[in-house]
């Protein structure tokens, strides 16, 4: 039996699928995860839950595929990236809550230091701006707050990972300290042209390198499985979420793109086996590591994208459910003047800046909650459409189509609104997780359930083609309003911030 099993640990739920070589879904299970607030600004997961959420999840979808553990072929892995933790190497136990890549704690360290001079230095090596969204500042973090962190660090009997390395760990039964490169390079302690670790950069955040997991390919026999699962031989495939969206979604070749609308929207756009150059608002990113040799992409990242919807049905409570959104939305023919900026954790690409806060301006004695409702989705295109115009600058020749997946790709109108601001066709895959249907093909890969590249691109993808219309005089009104929101966002958490990490430049970086 060729079955695979992903598990797709993403930012509010685990889930696991068991795939057989067709793409078919023989069983699937999803569980929810806990999200912790500890202070405005501040995200937490529980390592242990999304553990023990793993393993019950991947157990279920193999019941309900009707077979037995022995019967899967191999296991793909894919994950939240950013997301950082720590655990002791002795007992296998976190020492703190993981730090969810949406955390702000750290914004005011990596204004200090963006103000010391590095940050085109930093970019060059490791492709990312200097922004809390990365692992550095969180791990530089717990490892300044957590009693007894640096010590245990610097003697070896501590272990750093994103969720894939937590996992790995797991599966392993403690064996393996991993990550593949597509991970690695969100770090930003990795120096993305020469495929390592970087001494400057773990100098610069004052990290020992005794911490870091063995960086691997994205695909191969990649470590063992424990009896945890009762599954075998191994996992085959790992990839950080969004670089597995784009293996799911076949943009093997450089010049094609794909839009995850999931959390947040994150669109990467295939550059090639050459290290790219990023516009300003864009990164350099690692997409997969195969056979030890390095692809890369362009990426622009949106925080809050589902997440805006998850915040009109939560916070709110415009709506009571997030797939209801579409039909309030649609109840208005437009969104009467109304501009929602969704900066509840700062601006992602192409503006970077982690003291935007949230915007909703435009109100009138006349607004409704359907204009609330199509100004998010709104919102979510716009930010969309802003990563696009930064991304035909870096490619150099515009984009031809895009393609789109994730759960928020389901809803219609946005899609719609979404290719009338961005003038382009929206190839939307039957599939829409394909973050999970990526990590099998990594896998499959790996496995020999698939014999080369060339046999994947063979397997059926597209459900529906999204044609650009819209009025254009419209559209420009939407746009010029949302600019001039987008300025008034900026900046609005930075009053009275102070930083308690000391950031000194290493020797030579300047």
């Amino acid at each position: 039996m060729n079955a695979l099993l992903v598990l797709d640990q993403g930012t509010t739920s685990t889930r696991a699928l068991v795939v057989d070589p067709e793409l078919r879904t023989l069983g699937s299970a999803q569980l929810p995860l806990q999200q912790y607030f500890p202070a405005p600004g501040l995200v937490e997961h529980d390592p242990l839950e999304i553990w023990q959420a793993s393993l019950q999840v991947a157990q279920t979808a193999i019941a309900r595929a009707g077979l037995r553990p022995a019967e899967i072929r191999g296991v793909g892995l894919t994950n939240q990236r950013e997301t950082t933790l720590i655990w002791s190497r002795r007992t296998g136990l976190p020492l703190h809550r993981a730090i969810v890549w949406q955390d702000r704690r750290t914004a005011a360290a990596c204004t200090a230091l963006r103000a010391s001079g590095v940050g085109a230095w930093v970019a060059e090596r490791s492709g990312l701006v200097l922004d809390p969204y990365f692992s550095a500042s969180k791990l530089r973090w717990l490892l300044d707050h957590v009693p007894d962190a640096r010590r245990l660090a610097t003697t070896g009997e501590l272990a750093f990972g994103t969720i894939d390395s937590w996992l790995l760990w797991q599966l392993s039964g403690g064996r393996a300290h991993l990550t593949d490169a597509s991970n690695a390079s969100r770090t930003q302690l990795y120096d993305i042209q020469q495929g390592r670790w970087d001494p400057e950069l773990l100098a610069l955040w004052d990290i020992p390198p005794e911490v870091l997991p063995k960086v691997v390919d994205s695909s191969g026999e990649l470590c063992e499985i424990s009896g945890a699962l009762g599954i075998g031989p191994a996992v085959y495939g790992v990839a950080g979420d969004q670089q597995a969206a784009l293996f799911g979604q076949r943009c093997f070749a450089p010049g094609e793109a794909k839009c995850t609308y999931g959390t947040g929207c994150f669109m990467l756009a295939n550059a090639g086996s050459a290290r790219p150059h990023a516009p300003d608002g864009l990164l350099a990113t690692v997409a997969w590591q195969l056979g030890g040799r390095l692809s890369y992409a362009l990426e622009g990242s949106v925080f809050m994208g589902g997440a805006t919807v998850q915040w009109l049905r939560d916070g709110l409570q415009l709506i009571d459910s997030a797939e209801a959104v579409e039909a309030l939305a649609a109840s208005v023919p437009d969104s009467g003047g109304v501009v929602l900026v969704p900066a509840f954790t700062g601006l992602g690409a192409p503006h970077w800046d982690p003291d935007a806060r949230g915007l909703l301006i435009g109100l009138s004695r006349g607004t409704q909650r359907g204009h609330i409702a199509r100004a998010a989705l709104e919102a979510i295109a716009l930010q969309v459409s802003e990563v696009l115009e930064a991304m035909n600058t870096g490619l150099g020749t515009p984009l031809r189509t895009l393609k789109v997946d994730g759960g928020a790709s389901r809803n219609d109108l946005l899609m719609q609104v979404q290719s009338d601001l961005a003038g382009l066709p929206l190839t939307r895959a039957a599939q829409p997780e394909t973050t999970a249907i990526g990590a099998a093909l990594l896998a499959g890969l790996g496995a020999a359930v698939w014999p080369s590249m060339a046999a994947i691109e063979a397997l059926p993808l597209a459900d529906r083609t999204f044609s650009p219309g819209g009025d254009p005089q419209t559209r420009a009104g939407l746009q010029a309003r949302w600019r001039a929101a987008i300025a008034r966002s900026r900046g609005w958490a930075s009053l009275g911030q102070n930083t308690d990490m000391d950031f000194s430049p290493p020797a030579g970086s300047g």
